[in-house]
C-alpha cells in the first residue's frame, strides 16, 4: 500500500521484538566466515528520526525503544545494542535503524543485500540511507522482486518479509506466498513478522503455516499494551523457517522482558 509510511510506528514495541530477533540471527550467520545473501520485501525508508511530529504525535516510540534503551533491555555486546550505538552515533540521538538499517550495520563486504520498497518516497530516503553500504535498492513489489531473485546468490541468507498488512489478504496469502519460497529457497532463513491485532486476524495465517511442517518452524509472539486508547495492536509476531539454533533463548529472553510491562 503506498499511503503507508512507517515513520509513525518506527521505534515501537513491535519494532523492539522484531530488530532483536533480526540482529540476532544476523549475529549468528555471520559467525562463519561465508558470505550470505539478505533480502527484505518491505524495506520503508530505512533510517527514522524520533523527534520528528509524525513520530512524536503516536507516542510509540517512547513506549517502545526509548523505554528498552532506559531500562537496559539489551546488554552492550547484543548485537541490537551496537546497531544502535552505530546508528546514533552517524545519525544524532533521536536515529532509529529500520531493519534494513539494522542489517546493514551487521553485515559484511562479502555479503549480498537486497532491499524493496514501492513507495516512491521512502524508497528516495532509503536509497540515500544505504548507499555506503553497496545495497541493491529496488522500488518493486516486494513480492514479485523476491521471486525473481531466488535463489539467491550466495545461497546460505535470511529473508525478511514484513508487509503493512494494510491489504487484509495479506493474511490469506502469505502462506502460499511463504510455501513457493521455501520451494526455491529450502535452505534460506525465512522471518515473516505480523502484527496481533485485537481482532485476532492473525491466527487462521498462523495456524496455516504451522500445519505445513516446515523444517525448524518457530513462531514468536509476544504482547503489549495498546499504545493509545482504541489502537488495535496489542502484540507482534514472527515466524521463522530454518530458525537458526539457539534463538529460542533469545526469544524467552524477550518473552520475559514484555511480560513485565
Amino acid at each position: 500500500m503506498l499511503s503507508y509510511q512507517h515513520i509513525y510506528h518506527a521505534g515501537n514495541l513491535a519494532d523492539v521484538q522484531k530488530h532483536a530477533l533480526l540482529a540476532w540471527t544476523l549475529r549468528y550467520l555471520t559467525r562463519k566466515d561465508k558470505p550470505l545473501s539478505y533480502i527484505e520485501t518491505h524495506s520503508g525508508r530505512g533510517l527514522y528520526q524520533l523527534d520528528t511530529a509524525e513520530a512524536v504525535r503516536t507516542g510509540e516510540a517512547a513506549s517502545g525503544t526509548a523505554r528498552a534503551q532506559r531500562e537496559g533491555w539489551f546488554d552492550p555486546d547484543h548485537p541490537m545494542a551496537q546497531v544502535l550505538e552505530a546508528v546514533q552515533a552517524r545519525h544524532g540521538a533521536a536515529a532509529y535503524p529500520g531493519s534494513p538499517l539494522v542489517a546493514a550495520n551487521l553485515l559484511r563486504e562479502q555479503d549480498s543485500l537486497h532491499f524493496a520498497e514501492l513507495h516512491p518516497q521512502e524508497y528516495a530516503a532509503l536509497s540515500m540511507t544505504l548507499s555506503p553500504y553497496g545495497a541493491k535498492v529496488y522500488q518493486h513489489d516486494g513480492f514479485d522482486l523476491v521471486q525473481s531473485l531466488l535463489p539467491p546468490t550466495p545461497r546460505r541468507g535470511l529473508m525478511l518479509i514484513d508487509p503493512s498488512y494494510e491489504v487484509k489478504a495479506d493474511y490469506a496469502r502469505l502462506p502460499g506466498i511463504i510455501a513457493k519460497l521455501h520451494r526455491k529457497w529450502n535452505v534460506g532463513v525465512i522471518a515473516l513478522w505480523y502484527p496481533l491485532l485485537t481482532d485476532g486476524r492473525h491466527s487462521s495465517m498462523i495456524s496455516t503455516l504451522n500445519s505445513m511442517d516446515y523444517p525448524k518452524a518457530i513462531c514468536h509472539e509476544v504482547t503489549f499494551p495498546p499504545a493509545r486508547e482504541g489502537h488495535r495492536m496489542v502484540g507482534s509476531g514472527m515466524f521463522m523457517l530454518n530458525a537458526p539454533f539457539g534463538i529460542e533463548d533469545e526469544m524467552r529472553r524477550i518473552s520475559g522482558l514484555f511480560a513485565e510491562l
